[in-house]
């Protein structure tokens, strides 16, 4: 499901327009990149936290080059924890 579908599903579960799915699914977004980026987490009970974690520096190598090594730098990075009720829904998940 990528995005469209999200905000198609989001209309017809809510009986909007296609349209104002879009708008729905755009201020989610909006909120979430703007409470991550506060360094707030974004609890959804059932669903998941996301959060933002600190990635100190590190050494690493350069895949066009494998014997020139780099420095990686630090950064931020997002990271996802399922809630519970996502972790059950798929316990008995099967390919």
């Amino acid at each position: 499901m990528n995005k469209a579908d999200l905000a198609n599903a989001l209309s017809q579960r809510m009986r909007l327009s296609k349209r104002q799915g879009e708008d729905l699914v755009n201020h989610l977004i909006d909120v979430f990149i703007d409470e991550l980026s506060k360094g707030e987490e974004v609890v959804l009970a059932g669903f998941g936290t996301f959060s933002v974690r600190y990635r100190s520096s590190r050494g690493g190598v350069n895949p066009q080059r494998p014997n020139e090594k780099i420095q990686v730098p630090e950064t931020h990075v997002a990271k996802f924890k399922a809630g519970k009720r996502l972790k059950d829904a798929l316990k008995n998940f099967k390919r």
